[in-house]
Parts: structure tokens; sequence; C-alpha cells
């Protein structure tokens, strides 16, 4: 059975004085939901502190991006060693990073082997723009993103999907909670042919895109969908304190 997940993804949001009190406010009540996954993905800045206040506690940490690089010349990176013991998880090929900084399949394919050679687990992120999901090529877009952020990878197991429509991203315009489990039925569907239907049986898959404690439990009651990827919401502690809440009741 699938563990539901719900990530928050705090983006480039908080000091490290906020991140702290941020999660002081949610520790004890995120606690008591202990048939969840919880995942704080704060700054970088953030981790360090992050990971002290959250120890003994049923919170796991992730973080937003790594270079796919152990060490070298590359002014400002992140390496994957930097992280390695300091979170869990590691947020991967999220549509920001594809528009803003021009990351390819090939580049996120690099990062996600990066991450899973010292046992990160990937949040993968897919999702198509606002003209791609208008001419109907939503399932070319997904099924190409899939494919090549994937090649080479023997077993996805560790890998958590996240389906993120570009435009739902922050704009208040979430897709239907029917909308985006028949995109996530896509998605497992096309892990089953990469791999095996028992590989794709397993693998969980998020919604993300304008997810709120209004609309959460929309996406999350759907028979395809293990979880949301939070953006904004995850910076109000009673927000993502809800959503965590209904999947814990729902799941």
């Amino acid at each position: 059975m699938r563990i539901p997940m719900i990530a928050g993804n705090w983006k480039m949001n908080t000091t490290i004085g906020e991140a702290v009190k941020l999660v002081s406010e949610m520790r004890t009540e995120l606690d008591k939901a202990d048939n969840v996954d919880k995942i704080a993905c704060p700054p970088f800045v953030s981790l360090g502190a992050v990971k002290e206040l959250i120890k003994g506690s049923s919170i796991k940490l992730g973080a937003q991006n790594l270079y796919f690089e152990e060490k070298g010349a590359y002014t400002g990176e992140i390496s994957p060693l930097m992280l390695a013991g300091l979170c869990e998880f590691v947020i991967i090929g999220h549509s920001e990073r594809r528009q803003y900084f021009n990351e390819t399949g090939e580049i996120v394919n690099k990062k996600v082997k990066a991450a899973l050679k010292i046992n990160l687990k990937p949040i993968l992120c897919v999702g198509e723009r606002l003209e791609e999901n208008e001419a109907g090529r939503t399932e070319l877009v997904i099924a190409e993103q899939l494919r090549s952020s994937l090649i080479g990878i023997a077993s996805p197991d560790s890998v958590t999907i996240a389906y993120e429509p570009i435009w739902a991203i922050g704009t208040g315009r979430a897709a239907t909670g029917r909308q985006a489990n028949e995109t996530i039925c896509f998605i497992r569907q096309s892990i089953a042919r990469l791999y095996t239907e028992e590989v794709a049986q397993q693998i969980r898959i998020l919604y993300g895109g304008s997810v709120n404690a209004d609309n959460a439990t929309e996406f999350i009651k759907q028979s395809e969908i293990d979880g949301a990827l939070v953006g904004g919401a995850s910076l109000k502690a009673a927000q993502f304190l809800s959503i965590v809440k209904q999947a814990s009741e729902i799941m």
C-alpha cells in the first residue's frame, strides 16, 4: 500500500529564523498524522536549522534542488554530497528549474542519477504548459519528460513523481480532481510501460499546482493520487496542517 505524502516546497521564501518559526508552529500537530509522510523543503540555507528542529519528530526533510557533479568549479551550486546525511528527499525537475534555468531532460536525468547514487529520494516533477494542454499534447509531453528523466535508471522504487501542470502553479488555477487523476493514471501507465505494472503500482504520484486547504480533499480523495506537492500554502502553518490532516483522514 502506498503511504500518502504531503510535501511543502517553500521555494525562495523564508529566512532561517522564519523557517524555524514556521516549523515550530507545525511540529506538534504534524506528529499527530502518523499515517502520512510529511516533507518540508526549505531553502538550502535553512536545511541545517530545520534538521535540528525536527529531530525526534515524524517530519522529514527535503532539498529543492541539487547539481549532478559531486564537486568542482561550479560556483553557487550544491553538490549531492553536501546534502548527504542532511536531508532524505530532493525535488528535481521542477517546472521553474526547467523554465527559468533551462534544465533539459538530460540535465534532470543526471540529477536523478546523482541523487539515487547517494540514496537521496528524488521527487521528480513533470507537467505541461498551458498551450500544450490546450493543444491536446499533455500526454505526449509528460511521456517524454518521464522517458528522458528516467533513462538508465534500473529501478525507480525510491522516486516519487509529482504531476504539476505549469499553468496551475502559483496561478490559483488548479486542475480539477478528475483532470489530475486522469493524467496521473496516464503517468502510472507510462511507468508500467517503462518498467513493470508492479513498479507502477508501488510508485507514489503526487499532484501539485495551487493546492490549498480548500481544494486539497478534491485531489487527495482521487484513486490514483497519493498526496500533494504544496507550494504557497506550505508557507502558512494553518493551511499546511489542514492539508496534512485531510490526507490523514482520507487515506
